[in-house]
């Protein structure tokens, strides 16, 4: 501790250093995902009809209707039942989807998820042990960074003749 009686100066641990806060979104990387808040839906709740918002949602219950979350992400729990077409921008299973999904960046069916139904999206990912019933269609309409200098050209393969 500092005495004012003392001629030396305090050491640097004696110092004490204003603290900033800096919001989240200065400090992440470009591209990284933000902490947001999520919605949850539990285990005993029940939904019949639609599902629109601008949060990310978390549903471990049972959904019938649409889901429309814009860019947000959709996650279906382990003990989530969901028979509904679903669109957002990410969409992530660990329980069962009876229905179409479309999502803007990537659709992840865990390990244990079951999905029937179509999907559309840029990005995808099944897990071994996923149940996937459905067709998939990669939107590449979309292009991700560092993919602008366009398609590479064909060479041309000599023959075996």
């Amino acid at each position: 501790m500092w005495n004012p009686n003392q001629q030396t100066a305090p050491t640097a641990s004696a110092v004490e250093t204003p603290l900033t806060h800096t919001p989240a979104s200065e400090t992440a990387r470009p591209g990284s995902p933000v902490a947001r808040t999520t919605a949850w839906l539990g285990p005993s709740i029940e939904v019949k009809g639609k599902i629109s918002g601008n949060e990310d949602l978390h549903i471990d219950g049972k959904v019938e209707g649409p889901i429309s979350l814009g860019n947000h992400r959709l996650t279906v729990g382990r003990s989530g039942q969901v028979s509904a077409e679903a669109v957002a921008r990410e969409i992530i299973v660990h329980g069962k989807v009876n229905g179409n999904l479309q999502a803007q960046d990537r659709i992840e069916i865990k390990k244990d998820g079951s999905v029937i139904g179509d999907l559309a999206t840029a990005r995808i990912m099944i897990e071994d042990g996923a149940y996937f019933k459905g067709k998939i269609e990669i939107d590449r309409a979309k292009k991700a960074m560092g993919t602008d200098r366009g398609p590479v050209p064909l060479r041309a393969v000599p023959s075996l003749e």
